[in-house]
């Protein structure tokens, strides 16, 4: 007959050590998933407009220029938005923080529209 196998102190700690590694990866998994993101919102001014290409830039309170290029099935007014506007830019799809970058397309269900200064 064989003898049980005895975890000593050491195998201890590392089963603990393989049971918070295995935890850590299953938390960055669930914290990562890009179906729990959300619709990102940018405030600004509008710096740059072409209606032909049907690009415009906003500057937001930060300094940072977010290009845009609408898609002609977006249901977005070009013509409406003039150089100087004050506008809220939302990309109404989820879109993972680390997906945002300074140029987007903005496709139907994302809005622009213009607010008070």
């Amino acid at each position: 007959m064989s003898d049980p196998v005895r975890v000593g102190r050491g195998g201890r700690q590392v089963m603990r050590m393989l049971f918070l590694l295995s935890l850590g990866m299953i938390l960055l998994t669930v914290v990562a998933n890009p179906a729990i993101a959300e619709e990102k919102t940018v405030v600004g001014t509008v710096v740059r407009q072409n209606v032909a290409d049907r690009t415009f830039t906003v500057q937001d309170g930060k300094g940072v220029m977010w290009n845009y290029k609408v898609d002609r099935d977006a249901g977005i007014a070009l013509e409406d938005i003039k150089e100087g506007d004050r506008v809220s830019v939302t990309i109404g799809r989820p879109t993972p923080p680390n997906m945002i970058t300074a140029a987007d397309r903005l496709r139907k269900g994302d809005r622009v529209k213009k607010i008070p200064f």
